[in-house]
């Protein structure tokens, strides 16, 4: 799991994302009104200034708030509860609010699950029934049988604030490693649960971040990484994260005598994720440095080991040591692997590598396409590629020894976003998810034999999708570059005038969007508003080129992209700028406040989340010095001028009328640390001119988003779409 700060986390547990949810009333057009009154707005108190001023690359740059940098100071705490005490009671006051609860409250009933997935003996998957906070952990003997509770994270807290981030099963079916978060945080604790007994074992794995655990075959004992202990208690939300150090755990003995197993201080921005393969041979170790997605692949071979067990033998191999391009592993035959790369490919292939010949030149097995190759896994003895086509899902499926297709997956829809495939490679059965903006996530069983698709697991949501249609257009951004675009609505909708609008994006660090369920997004389409999601560059929608096109000094395109689709919007009358609300969360919340200071005449309403705001400074706290991959580095006179010329906290200008605005972030954040949002806020409090509220919303005991307990999920939900509905003039039901 790489810390990008874009990036949905557990990628490596299999647990499922929570889905972003927000509703509001689903009512006949006959019973809305056309009128909404706002309530009374108490501006938020006036936030002191400071004296900082730096000299960067001969710029004089003020920082008037960087006092609120500080999480842990008393001063800090009071301005953040200050901002809530006018911001909660203006949110809980607007007139859509109560209507967003309770429509909320009916949509998310429903269950969910991830695709199961085999390992010792039982087949693992989480599960929610759409009314507690955390999804828990179940296991069982077949797909078929009953599943019984293995983990249920919501006796850890009546709160909800501790999740489950990340599960591995022992794969001699003995044991289970599992991670705890607490209040969203990126820090996890790993502990070890007695399958047989269902008791926790004596083993306590700290000051874990971004790695998994991978089990040696006996189950004796697995590797993982871990960063050094913050100097003090109050630093674990602020301070870099470096030095990352992979290590092993034997079952039964203190953290403090784990073996060291790779460290790189001569390259403090490394990071490595381990992997053992399925036969026991090999460790791998892929090391990532940045957001990018370029890392390399090490292998050692744990068949030859010495006195020193796992830790000692033969030194690692690179697999693939250039880190200027991505590589992921898919299976191996003896020393011949197989992974999925994008170096001299930018759109991604597969390749055979020889670890008993690295100096030969590596085999192409699947050549690049037309299509982007997003992942690929081995199972049945086959290959299964998923393709994403103008962000639209394909599965292929291909042979092993020749890479030959040997046909496509036929899927729920033509437009839709999968998930899955997984498995061992002698299996025959395999399992994906697929949605798209009017399919709940649904669980389907695949007969890697038959090529014969069976649903396994399907959510009953109380909607009926024959009320809603799909489109996808192109729009051509400022320099003539074509950009997709998602629409969503009721059926008819799109024929009968300008409507409210949500326009939401994302563009970054290689993040591919495709059409995917929410909730919310529903509602507010039931309500009689329109969604449209933006495929913007930076992002992984056309492969490596595309995604280049919207990083360091380029990072302007995303920007264009994004306005360029809110103004076709408006030149095909499906909204008006009144009528337009925008959304992003983390890199999109940057995106959002760029375009906010940009074009604060072209929307009706900004809704910027856990944002990058301060382009300037964003590389001195945890992760984020991981971006520079991304966003390029301020301490560079070059890539400075660009960073300085789009930072939202560095463009707002003081007598300009912004339109309403809510920013959001949350107290314990330690991915985007919430300083970006308090400068933010404070700044764009201190330059409106207009009427407009500009409001911060600042959730306590809350993280990022990963592991957000189901109840603080529909309470911003239902802030955040009552500012939006009630600024952009979505009608009252009567």
């Amino acid at each position: 799991m790489r810390p990008d700060s874009n990036r949905r986390s557990t990628a490596t547990t299999l647990l499922p994302v929570l889905l972003c949810l927000a509703a509001c009333a689903a009512l006949p057009e006959s019973r809305r009104s056309s009128t909404v009154t706002l309530p009374t707005f108490a501006p938020p108190p006036v936030t002191a200034k400071g004296p900082v001023v730096e000299t960067l690359h001969g710029v004089a740059v003020a920082d008037p708030y960087r006092w609120l940098e500080d999480p842990a100071d008393p001063a800090t705490r009071a301005w953040a509860e200050g901002q809530n005490a006018v911001t909660r009671p203006y949110l809980a006051a607007l007139p859509h609010r109560d209507a967003f609860r309770k429509r909320l409250e009916s949509l998310i009933r429903f269950e969910r699950w991830s695709p199961p997935f085999e390992e010792g003996g039982r087949w693992w998957f989480t599960w929610d029934d759409g009314k507690r906070n955390q999804p828990v952990l179940q296991a069982t003997t077949s797909p078929e049988a009953a599943p019984i509770t293995v983990i249920d994270p919501n006796a850890w807290s009546s709160k909800g604030t501790k999740a489950l981030a990340g599960f591995v099963p022992d794969p001699t079916g003995r044991r289970l490693a599992y991670a705890v978060a607490e209040n969203g945080s990126d820090w996890t604790t790993w502990y070890v649960k007695d399958l047989a007994t269902g008791k926790d074992l004596d083993d306590r794995i700290e000051w874990v971040k971004f790695s998994t655990a991978a089990w040696l075959r006996d189950g004796s004992g697995f590797f993982y990484s871990r960063y050094d202990a913050p100097k003090n208690d109050g630093d674990k939300f602020a301070e870099a994260n470096k030095n990352q150090r992979m290590w092993f755990h034997k079952i039964g003995t203190p953290q403090s005598a784990d073996r060291l197993v790779y460290e790189r201080p001569d390259k403090p921005d490394w990071g490595f994720i381990p992997m053992v393969t399925r036969d026991g041979r090999w460790l791998l170790l892929e090391t990532w440095q940045g957001a990018s997605g370029h890392n390399a692949i090490w292998a050692k071979d744990l068949s030859s080991v010495d006195a020193n067990g796992p830790t000692g033998g033969t030194p690692f191999v690179p697999l693939a040591p250039d880190m200027e391009a991505m590589h992921a592993y898919v299976t191996h035959d003896g020393d011949r692997f197989t992974l999925l790369t994008n170096k001299d490919a930018e759109r991604g292939r597969l390749v055979v590598v020889d670890a008993s010949r690295l100096d030969a030149p590596w085999t192409t097995l699947v050549p690049e396409s037309d299509a982007t190759l997003e992942a690929a896994s081995c199972v049945g003895g086959k290959l299964f590629l998923r393709r994403l086509r103008d962000a639209r899902h394909e599965i292929v499926t291909a042979d092993l020894a020749t890479g030959r297709s040997t046909g496509t997956v036929r899927l729920p829809s033509e437009i839709g976003s999968v998930g899955g495939f997984g498995g061992k490679r002698e299996a025959n059965t395999t399992f994906y998810s697929f949605a798209n903006q009017v399919t709940a996530p649904t669980v389907w069983k695949y007969d890697t034999t038959t090529g014969a698709s069976t649903s396994w697991r399907t959510p009953n949501v109380a909607f009926d999708s024959a009320n809603f249609e799909t489109r996808q257009v192109f729009v051509t951004s400022k320099d003539g570059t074509r950009v997709p675009l998602f629409l969503a609505g009721r059926r008819g909708a799109f024929d009968e005038g300008p409507k409210p609008t949500l326009l939401y994006g994302y563009g970054g660090f290689n993040v591919s969007l495709t059409p995917e369920f929410s909730a919310g997004r529903l509602a507010w389409i039931e309500a009689g508003g329109l969604f449209a999601m933006a495929c913007l560059r930076g992002g992984g929608e056309y492969g490596e080129a595309w995604h280049a096109a919207g990083t360091k000094t380029r990072k302007q395109n995303v920007f264009d992209d994004f306005i360029a689709c809110a103004e076709w919007l408006i030149g095909e009358r499906f909204t008006t700028t009144p009528q337009l609300g925008i959304q992003g969360e983390s890199n999109g919340g940057l995106l959002v406040g760029a375009c906010l200071v940009q074009r604060p005449d072209l929307f009706g309403c900004a809704l910027p989340g856990v944002g990058v705001m301060d382009m300037l400074r964003f590389h001195k706290f945890t992760i984020g010095w991981a971006w520079i991959s991304d966003y390029g580095n301020p301490d560079d006179p070059k890539e400075f001028a660009a960073l300085r010329a789009y930072s939202p906290l560095h463009n707002l200008s003081a007598g300009t009328a912004y339109p309403p605005t809510l920013v959001s972030t949350a107290n314990t954040d330690d991915r985007v640390v919430p300083a970006h949002s308090f400068k933010f806020a404070a700044a764009l409090q201190a330059a409106q001119a207009g009427p407009a509220p500009c409001l911060i919303r600042i959730e306590m005991d809350a993280g990022h988003g990963a592991g957000k307990p189901m109840n603080k999920i529909l309470d911003e939900a239902a802030d955040r779409w009552a500012f939006l509905a009630a600024h952009t003039g979505l009608p009252l039901a009567r």
